[in-house]
């Protein structure tokens, strides 16, 4: 197939991506997403962990109530990142269309505030169950960057959210959906038609997209890695270590704040939107009071003294056993 010249002058090989965002699909908006699975598999990694850590005495929580918990935190998540989206990056449309925000099947999550509505899920589990409050969110920080890296991955796989052009990048992607064909359509066509004849003409679409594409940074999978599975390695044993309630919570927001406004350097800005002073993009905007809230809460944290009883099961017996580093529960 054709490519442009700048990507055909490129020095390696370059994959073409044409996966599918659909795992099985019934018709062209509906149908088993693997972005979904990914919401799916973090859910069930985090009830895992819980599950792990209540057996062991390390958590808050009777076994019986994680389902409830881990329920609680994706619900907000899923509420708080499409609201988060709608209201940070889709704005114009909200006020054009109030009922956008229910089309699902439109895409458009948003992670800060995806973060936000985890937190309001553990904060409305924890009023209902007379919990402490930074002790679920903590362990919903240390478990959840597992989410996010299957999100990245999920956004590889639908081929959205690509990267900057990268010419000499040695993980260099063409990404035919980086390339705007609605043009190709005959003029006055809109709605449904429109759809209709770009899906009776996809092949054609595809090929004209991939002949104009440049090469691309495949920037969903840097995120995969630094927003994801990273922090998810540097939180799991921090959080084990420690007895002080908020202290998982702030590292959490500090070093996600760092990888998200890292990874925008390799991200494709959001289309419509100015750079904050030429070169700043809104996730690395919204990043910076990310990075000071965390601050706060790990100072204020790590000032308090350990609190080992607000991690016990709920009518466990005091224990003077230490944290135990891991998830295991040995």
């Amino acid at each position: 197939m054709d490519l442009s010249p700048a990507a055909a002058a490129y020095p390696g090989h370059l994959y073409i991506h044409d996966l599918s965002p659909f795992i099985v699909q019934f018709t062209q908006k509906i149908g088993i997403r693997w972005y979904g699975m990914a919401y799916l598999a973090g859910l069930a990694w985090g009830f895992w962990v819980l599950r792990r850590w209540c057996l062991a005495g390390r958590a808050p929580l009777a076994v019986a109530e994680i389902q409830d918990f881990v329920l609680s935190g994706g619900l907000g998540m899923i509420i708080g990142g499409r609201l988060g989206y709608c209201l940070l990056y889709a704005w114009p449309q909200m006020l054009h269309d109030p009922l956008f925000v229910f089309r699902l099947t439109d895409g458009g999550m948003a992670s800060h505030g995806g973060m936000l509505g985890l937190g309001a899920g553990a904060l409305w589990f924890a009023w209902r169950r007379k919990r402490s409050v930074p002790v679920l969110v903590d362990i919903l920080c240390a478990t959840g960057p597992m989410g996010v890296g299957l999100g990245r991955i999920a956004n590889f796989i639908n081929g959205e959210l690509w990267g900057r052009e990268a010419f000499s990048a040695p993980l260099a992607v063409i990404f035919p959906a980086s390339v705007e064909a609605s043009s190709l359509a005959p003029a006055g066509l809109s709605g449904p038609a429109f759809e209709q004849w770009m899906s009776d003409h996809a092949a054609e679409v595809r090929a004209w997209q991939i002949a104009h594409a440049l090469p691309r940074h495949p920037s969903q999978l840097y995120a995969m890695f630094l927003e994801g599975f990273l922090l998810l390695l540097i939180l799991v044993p921090f959080h084990a270590r420690h007895r002080k309630p908020g202290l998982t919570t702030g590292l959490f927001c500090m070093l996600y704040a760092i990888a998200r406004y890292c990874d925008e350097f390799f991200r494709e800005p959001d289309a419509g939107y100015a750079l904050f002073f030429g070169w700043m993009s809104k996730g690395q905007m919204y990043s910076i009071p990310f990075f000071v809230i965390g601050i706060a809460i790990f100072t204020w944290a790590a000032r308090r003294p350990a609190r080992p009883e607000l991690y016990l099961p709920p009518q466990s017996p005091p224990a003077s056993a230490q944290p135990v580093a891991g998830v295991a529960a040995g």
